[in-house]
């Protein structure tokens, strides 16, 4: 599977051509307003910078190959009172699967862990403010056990909101983590620890 970065809380993953792009957005400060083709689009929540499917060029249909699970969240620690509910999507492809936990709010229960189920990635929110924090992110990450995590939903340099802070607080919870040159991460079993796609606009 591989997965690239297109910036805020959204990514495109592809298998064997097939394409599937979550939480597109609209509005986020700095970032351009990303435009892709794909065969599927799906978003956490529906707000203007997680649910912008205007966005997406819908290709022909195809058989995909991937079977996707959703689990659902809260946008906040009040079972949703300040900002609604959160949908959790854990994509599933040749063997390898994949949480992206939108804009999670709180702590997994374990009933929500158990629905979440073993992990060979995790793209979790960092930046606090709007969700979990770095110390949160850290949490929720040790509680999943992934092998392979990569933070989002931060703010960088002059891309993201600037209520939300920066990726190095969750990278100083860990003792190591990886930057990559790129956006994209192929997930083989090089892929570990925190791994950190950079932003290409």
């Amino acid at each position: 599977m591989k997965l690239t970065w297109l910036g805020h809380a959204c990514f495109l993953f592809e298998q064997d051509g097939y394409r599937i792009v979550t939480d597109l957005f609209t509005g986020v400060e700095g970032y351009p307003e990303p435009r892709v083709s794909v065969h599927e689009v799906y978003c956490s929540h529906q707000h203007a910078d997680h649910s912008a499917i205007e966005r997406a060029d819908i290709l022909p249909k195809a058989d995909s190959p991937f079977t996707v699970k959703a689990v659902e969240t809260f946008h906040d620690e009040q079972n949703g009172a300040l900002r609604g509910t959160n949908t959790v999507r854990i994509f599933t492809a040749d063997g390898v699967r994949v949480a992206h936990l939108g804009d999670l709010g709180h702590q997994l229960s374990p009933e929500q862990m158990a629905a979440i189920g073993l992990l060979d990635a995790v793209l979790v929110p960092v930046g606090g403010f709007y969700t979990i924090d770095a110390v949160g992110a850290k949490q929720v990450c040790d509680a999943l056990k992934p092998r392979c995590i990569l933070p989002m939903h931060y703010r960088h340099g002059p891309y993201g909101y600037p209520v939300l802070a920066g990726v190095e607080d969750f990278l100083a919870l860990w003792p190591e983590c990886r930057r990559l040159d790129g956006p994209t991460l192929e997930l083989d079993a090089s892929a570990q620890g925190v791994i950190v796609p950079s932003y290409q606009a």
